[in-house]
């Protein structure tokens, strides 16, 4: 992927490239930064995503290589994100990132350079998140008199420890690529010029296996994290269960003993 050119303008761009779609941020004048416009997209993007037999995984990045995305367009914080309008836009929000902990797919945020606010919202809202070795990431709220949003703290705390997530809200401040590893916000970091291999090779391996084991390992590691006391036991066991009902669970064992990769169909 090249470039966005820096007079296009503003816009999210769904790509399918056989099994894997991509989600692509195109604000480069902003550092990708979203407008409404390009949170409205979001559930419509990932609900496209879903709904593709073809698709395997859900890619998020921005455009270029310079930022993940800047978070939410400040620019529009005065006729958008005050007063009365403020509760539209953070509906806006609320729906992106309800969309995106709600797929089905495995979705990875691919993440070059920046990553601050609503991007690293977005990004946390990803099953797995891949970064190059030079990305800062910051939620800078309390530098711009915001309140986050309760909604959206919980897949932070899904990934680093409360007294880091603490440390991010109280103080704005910019945590490095390394920083971000040690404490759970990024899986791996890669130099930039590897990051999209890293990025398809992951893709790739996961587009390969079978995806209804995928999504029932999906399924029961959110179910188990948003509710370990008392999780959905019945629908854990019944998604296992058509794993093993599947066409795919058949070609599997033949391929095994036919000693050749398998051609998973989904179903």
């Amino acid at each position: 992927m090249t470039d966005t050119p820096q007079s296009a303008a503003a816009d999210l761009q769904l790509e399918i490239e056989g099994p894997l779609a991509w989600i692509v941020a195109s604000n480069p004048e902003r550092m990708n930064a979203f407008t409404a416009g390009m949170w409205a997209k979001i559930p419509e993007h990932v609900a496209a995503a879903e709904a593709d037999p073809a698709v395997r995984v859900i890619i998020l990045r921005g455009s270029g290589t310079r930022a993940f995305s800047a978070g939410a367009d400040i620019s529009e914080f005065e006729t958008q994100r005050s007063g009365a309008a403020a509760a539209d836009y953070d509906k806006l929000n609320h729906a992106a990132f309800s969309a995106l902990l709600a797929a089905t797919k495995p979705v990875i945020a691919m993440i070059h350079g920046f990553c601050l606010g609503g991007g690293l919202g977005i990004a946390a809202c990803a099953d797995l998140r891949l970064a190059d070795d030079k990305a800062t990431f910051a939620i800078p709220a309390a530098k711009l008199g915001l309140g986050y949003n309760p909604r959206w703290v919980p897949p932070l705390l899904a990934l680093a420890p409360a007294a880091f997530v603490k440390e991010m809200l109280f103080t704005g401040r910019r945590f490095t690529a390394t920083e971000a590893l040690s404490i759970g916000l990024v899986n791996t970091l890669v130099d930039t010029d590897m990051l999209e291999i890293a990025v398809r090779t992951l893709a790739s391996d996961i587009a390969a296996n079978a995806p209804l084991s995928v999504r029932a390992a999906k399924l029961t590691i959110n179910e188990l994290l948003r509710h370990p006391e008392h999780p959905d036991t019945t629908a854990l066991d019944a998604a296992v269960q058509a794993c093993f009902d599947s066409a795919d669970y058949a070609e599997g064992r033949r391929a095994f003993l036919e000693k050749r990769k398998p051609a998973f169909q989904g179903r």
